[in-house]
This record gives structure tokens, sequence and C-alpha cells, in this order.
């Protein structure tokens, strides 16, 4: 079964507005660390290769463990008063700190 992931047009937007900008930027690479407060964290970065074990959506790589873990989510751009990032909404996630980087899975 395929795994998936959604973008919503922010997202989209936001990810081809940053990778148009910089040559060094090819790609959007979001994957998940051990750490954080609730015991994973989200990490987002650029790239220029795509590796192996990473699966490409549209102009975004994700390594297949990372995947794993988030698959079924939709990742967003937010623009807020304290500033803009990029969140994601995991089901499988089963806490979630304050700052939304951090969570744990089911």
């Amino acid at each position: 079964m395929e795994k998936k992931l959604e973008f919503t047009d922010r997202a989209k937007k936001q990810i081809l507005k940053i990778t148009n900008s910089d040559a060094n930027k090819k790609y959007f690479r979001i994957s998940v660390k051990g750490g954080g407060c609730s015991g994973f964290k989200y990490n987002f970065s650029f790239d220029n290769v795509v590796e192996k074990d990473d699966v490409l959506f549209d102009l975004t790589v994700i390594d297949k463990n990372s995947l794993d873990i988030i698959a079924g989510s939709t990742v967003d751009f937010k623009t807020e008063m304290i500033g803009e990032s990029f969140v994601i909404k995991n089901p499988q996630a089963s806490a979630s700190c304050g700052c939304g980087l951090s969570f744990a899975v089911k």
C-alpha cells in the first residue's frame, strides 16, 4: 500500500517559493528525528539530492522510515503573529508538546 502525505495549497506555494529562490534548495526535506519533549520531532530542511531510501512528493523528499511515522499526515504552512512555519497534522500522533514540533506516536 502506498504511503501518502497531503500538502495544503499554502504549503505547496511556500515550498515552490523557497526552492525556486535558491539553487542550493532543490528539494524540501521532511524527516522525523528522535528527541524533543514527546519522543520524536519534525525536522524541515533542504537538499539537492534524493537518496535511494527517499520518497519524492513533487519538490518534497522524505525518507521511508520518517514516512512510516507520518503517513496520512497533512503538511501546512501557517502565518501567525509570532512567525511563519510548516506544521504537520499527524493522525498517528498520540501526544504533542506546546510547540507542535515534538510528538509521540500511538
